[in-house]
């Protein structure tokens, strides 16, 4: 059975996309993740990241859909730069509705995670193995309470300074992972009404 890297995941508008892709092109781009933001690797919000059946995609889909019913855009704010081990991201401030969102995602695709992805998995079958780490163990190291938003923006030693900005988050998607866990291609999006 194919396995799938699915990362369900808010796409930010277009001036904080702008912003995000420009942060990263500064950065510069490390060899040894070769990650850098552009129209192919898409800055995210993660929500949810795991393993799923390609046959299995229709019940996915369904279920992020029902998850979704009923939210309401969400106003979301920039706090400034971060980092995590040698990640650079814009910090996203972990608000109630942003949580709630999160877990009610994460709750949604319980039980249609599977085990036995590998670098296949992923877009084009690139992948290094601590992007298989990563989402191997996303459910249980980097959710509910180590829910942690964000938009990487590379890889480095230091943070970049980002001025703060709000911004109304209204689209949601399913996007297959590539390397660096980077978001390369939307599978189904959702507009938040």
């Amino acid at each position: 059975m194919k396995i799938l890297a699915l990362d369900v995941a808010i796409l930010p508008p277009a001036e904080v996309r702008q912003r995000a892709v420009q942060l990263s092109a500064a950065l510069g781009n490390d060899p040894a993740h070769n990650f850098t933001l552009d129209d192919e690797h898409l800055p995210h919000i993660t929500l949810s990241q795991e393993f799923v059946r390609v046959e299995e995609l229709d019940a996915v889909f369904e279920r992020i859909h029902e998850a979704l019913r009923g939210q309401a855009p969400l106003t979301l704010h920039v706090t400034g730069g971060a980092k995590g081990g040698h990640s650079l991201w814009m910090a996203i401030e972990q608000t109630p509705e942003l949580t709630e969102l999160h877990e009610r995602v994460m709750e949604a695709l319980r039980g249609l995670d599977r085990p036995g992805g590998g670098p296949g998995a992923f877009f084009e079958g690139d992948a290094r193995v601590g992007d298989v780490v990563w989402v191997t163990g996303y459910r249980l190291k980097s959710s509910f309470g180590a829910f942690t938003p964000h938009i990487t923006l590379g890889h480095g030693d230091e943070p970049p300074a980002i001025e703060p900005m709000t911004f109304t988050a209204t689209t949601v998607a399913a996007c297959h992972l590539g390397r660096s866990c980077s978001c390369r291609r939307v599978l189904r999006n959702w507009e938040l009404a």
